[in-house]
């Protein structure tokens, strides 16, 4: 990446953020300590209601995670509640147009990536096409039937002879809206999902893990949530720690793995807001032994399928053994790992994650590409007030 002025100036640094989020202080904090001062914020509330942002060609354009903050969520979801599950498809189409808003710059998130990066769909087809490991899905790529309801999930589950998988969100994150559906040989059938239904029909996120086991019910989850875009997916069996279902959540930065971090969960969903805890990274090298080299690696191809992108998160599924590894997810704004250092030879040791881009974005270089064109999303209803716990909608 290309940098201009004099050669002894520091990188004049610009984050597009929510000002007052804790990401903002770590990037701040990591580009202080390496003596690139202050970086300038730019609101995303202030993007939205400007309808654009211009930087200049010596800055270095940042863009972090708009979620957290509930007016920016608003103007995004089209909902009063950022607790309400509905409305990920106008999110995606004016998170997009908000993206392509920005003009100038020397941008470390490519535009035309996030907009896969943000569709589950499109994601699982892109890895899938590089032959990275994922989980088999019958809602992977572009221009097939939109997923209309439960009865297409029934179906499609039956079709491929799915007795498990997890239903998501195309464009939702932090576990909002999934649900993870185990059918029997009988009929019977149960969700686990942070989803709280009201008696209003409305959906919630909340903080406690529920278990739905009334088809019906069920049912009207999900045919509630078809409109903002469905993606379904096998639920493999993934690898134990300490008597607990385990995953990875690694960091790519510029190509290489350099943070991980283990989370355990006694339910299907292991993110940590939801309960789940980190797990010891030394013992699960320690059971993957020469395998977790497999690991790295697989991690870093699904990285390499956005190479306008500065650093992405892997969720990386291990299979029972911790032999095997699939790519669940690739996040954009999967770099909030507070207070973690670098793995061993990644060449980020004793560097946070937001320090270790700071240190590979001067070799980090992109031709510019064109913004995506955003499909659009139809608001939904009006919030009501609710009194159960919840947790907001937050892109990570």
């Amino acid at each position: 990446m290309g940098r201009r002025g004099s050669a002894d100036a520091p990188p004049k640094w610009v984050v597009v953020a929510n000002g007052d989020n804790r990401r903002v202080g770590l990037f701040t904090a990591a580009a202080e300590a390496a003596g690139h001062g202050t970086p300038r914020v730019v609101e995303w509330l202030d993007v939205l209601r400007a309808g654009g942002h211009a930087f200049a060609d010596d800055e270095i354009v940042r863009l972090d995670s708009p979620g957290e903050r509930a007016d920016v969520d608003a103007l995004l979801r089209g909902v009063d509640d950022p607790t309400r599950v509905e409305g990920s498809a106008r999110w995606y189409a004016r998170f997009l147009d908000c993206v392509a808003s920005l003009r100038g710059g020397v941008r470390l998130d490519d535009p035309a990536e996030l907009a896969v990066l943000f569709d589950k769909r499109l994601c699982h087809d892109r890895l899938a096409r590089a032959d990275v490991p994922v989980p088999p899905s019958p809602t992977s790529g572009a221009g097939l039937a939109p997923v209309r309801g439960w009865s297409d999930v029934r179906d499609s589950m039956a079709a491929a002879g799915m007795r498990r998988a997890f239903v998501k969100l195309a464009h939702g994150s932090s576990a909002s809206g999934v649900l993870a559906v185990e059918t029997t040989a009988s009929g019977r059938i149960r969700a686990t999902t942070s989803v709280e239904r009201a008696e209003d029909g409305r959906l919630y996120n909340s903080l406690r893990v529920r278990r739905y086991t009334s088809e019906p019910e069920i049912a009207a989850i999900v045919d509630t949530l078809a409109p903002d875009g469905l993606h379904v997916e096998r639920w493999l069996p993934k690898a134990s720690l300490g008597g607990r279902s385990a995953d990875l959540r690694i960091v790519v930065v510029a190509g290489r793995a350099t943070h991980a971090v283990v989370r355990t969960s006694r339910s299907p969903l292991t993110n940590l807001h939801l309960g789940g805890a980190r797990g010891d990274l030394a013992a699960v090298r320690a059971l993957a032994g020469d395998r977790w080299a497999t690991a790295v690696e697989v991690s870093e191809r699904a990285a390499a399928c956005f190479p306008g992108t500065l650093c992405v998160g892997v969720d990386l599924l291990p299979a029972l053994g911790w032999r095997r590894f699939a790519v669940g997810e690739v996040n954009a704004f999967g770099d909030l790992l507070p207070r973690l250092t670098g793995l061993p030879g990644s060449g980020a040791e004793g560097q946070d994650t937001y320090a270790a881009q700071i240190a590979a974005a001067g070799s980090f270089s992109r031709g510019p590409l064109p913004a995506p064109t955003a499909p659009t999303g139809e608001p939904g209803p009006p919030a009501a007030p609710h009194d159960l716990p919840r947790t907001a909608h937050a892109p990570a």
